[in-house]
């Protein structure tokens, strides 16, 4: 039986993580792994909450040692799960915070001291081994499972490191604003350091002057891995960024713009992973250079009367993407927005993406999107729009959308807002968005 090794690329020594100031060597994280894993109860699913993020690979990796299986769902909410309890017999739970969570079995991280002086050997795990469950984020529903092999989520780490180039960058650490327990977290911020001998940022920064300052702490190399919410953010403030070698973004394509002013403001080459959590990161753009986006080692995309599906390399299944792909040849493509939001409003096709972008990409624009109200089964025949632009007028906005779009689709109506309810990873889950709706329709009322 084949098998991939649990850590590689790192030489002796060499630093795995970063936390509370400290370096800790891979020779400590093998050590803590082992530890952790012959403490854990005899159980089949392991759901880690752990929200430092070497705690979570450490978690991580030890439920791959007692070959348990981590679940990773989209959020915490009590009613998902409890859901959980019920349909994964044998499920507990790992958490580095002491409140518990409804029925349960949680066990808090432990504190591991220090070992010493050790040099444990690396372990093999199986690649044919069920590593993770992993659920979509729940912005187009309720969240759907998918199984993740210890062979797939090797091979998904190495293609990324390969189309990105990140062997060149060698004990780079990566700074993640986006938590492990998302399939863009998991792959980015902990698989490729496991993979290729980088090191892990414990913490998850949030706000503008957090991750400046934890971006500063860290040794030179060093890399932010982020979402364009967060981008976006850190860009509005007039704040000096401190530099970085490599920024990484996913879970929304960004506009060549705002790439430029984060390359421009950090002095580093931007990059960008597509992909989705039933395949994983499939492609990657350097988003200032071309607007296409070119696959990894190995995945192959074809059309056909359904939409683009995508296998080979890590994704070992067929899959179809829910977006609107337009293949350019050679592993070459560009995206037109998502299959579920094509919008057709007196003969005029668009799609939400599209309008978000546009909406999106005026200055004085926070954040925003393009809602469909909800018309019962008559046809589209208006858009509407929230929006957070507190120095701009709803003439100037509309001004400033009718020079980029249809007039069509110009929301009708838009409403400024102080925030959206966007999740961790800056998706607007669509039950959030309908209670957020819900909630400003009350209040007017």
């Amino acid at each position: 039986m084949a098998s991939a090794p649990l850590v590689r690329g790192f030489g002796a020594a060499a630093a795995f993580a970063y936390r509370k100031g400290l370096c800790i060597s891979v020779e400590r994280f093998l050590a803590d792994a082992a530890r952790l894993a012959a403490a854990l109860p005899d159980r089949s699913y392991l759901l880690n909450l752990c929200t430092d993020r070497y705690h979570f690979a450490v978690g991580f990796a030890a439920a791959l040692l007692r070959r348990q299986v981590t679940l990773l769902p989209p959020n915490e909410i009590p009613d998902l799960i409890e859901r959980l309890v019920s349909q994964y017999p044998g499920l507990h739970c790992l958490s580095d915070r002491s409140t518990g969570i409804g029925s349960l079995e949680t066990m808090v991280f432990p504190e591991l001291d220090d070992p010493g002086p050790v040099a444990p050997p690396i372990p093999d795990v199986p690649e044919t081994q069920i590593a993770a469950i992993v659920f979509t984020s729940g912005s187009t529903g309720d969240p759907v499972p998918y199984r993740k092999t210890w062979g797939s989520l090797v091979r998904v780490a190495a293609a990324e490191i390969e189309i990105l180039r990140l062997r060149a960058r060698p004990g780079m650490a990566l700074i993640g604003t986006v938590p492990p327990q998302h399939v863009f977290g998991l792959e980015a911020s902990v698989l490729v350091p496991m993979q290729g001998g980088l090191a892990v940022h414990a913490r998850r920064p949030f706000y503008p002057a957090d991750i400046r300052a934890e971006l500063t702490a860290l040794p030179r190399p060093r890399a932010l891995v982020t979402t364009p919410v967060h981008l976006r953010a850190l860009l509005a403030e007039q704040d000096e960024l401190p530099p970085a070698d490599f920024l990484l973004c996913a879970t929304a394509p960004l506009s060549p713009q705002l790439a430029a002013q984060a390359e421009a403001r950090f002095g580093a080459p931007l990059h960008e992973i597509y992909g989705c959590t039933e395949s994983g990161g499939i492609a990657s753009r350097r988003t200032v250079e071309s607007n296409e986006w070119r696959a990894m080692k190995r995945v192959a995309l074809r059309t056909d009367g359904t939409g683009t599906w995508v296998k080979g390399g890590h994704v070992e299944a067929d899959v179809l993407l829910a977006d609107v792909i337009e293949l350019r040849g050679r592993g070459r493509f560009l995206l037109h927005g998502r299959t579920a939001d094509l919008v057709n409003i007196a003969g005029k096709r668009t799609s939400l993406a599209h309008l978000n972008y546009h909406l999106n990409s005026i200055p004085g624009v926070r954040d925003g999107t393009f809602v469909v109200p909800d018309q019962g089964s008559e046809a589209v025949t208006r858009l509407s729009a929230y929006v957070v632009a507190p120095g701009l007028t709803r003439a100037s906005l509309l001004a400033a959308l009718r020079q980029r779009i249809d007039a069509a689709f110009l929301p009708r109506p838009l409403h400024f807002v102080e925030a959206l309810p966007r999740n961790e990873t800056g998706k607007l889950p669509r039950r959030a968005l309908e209670e957020f709706e819900s909630g400003l329709a009350g209040r007017a009322r």
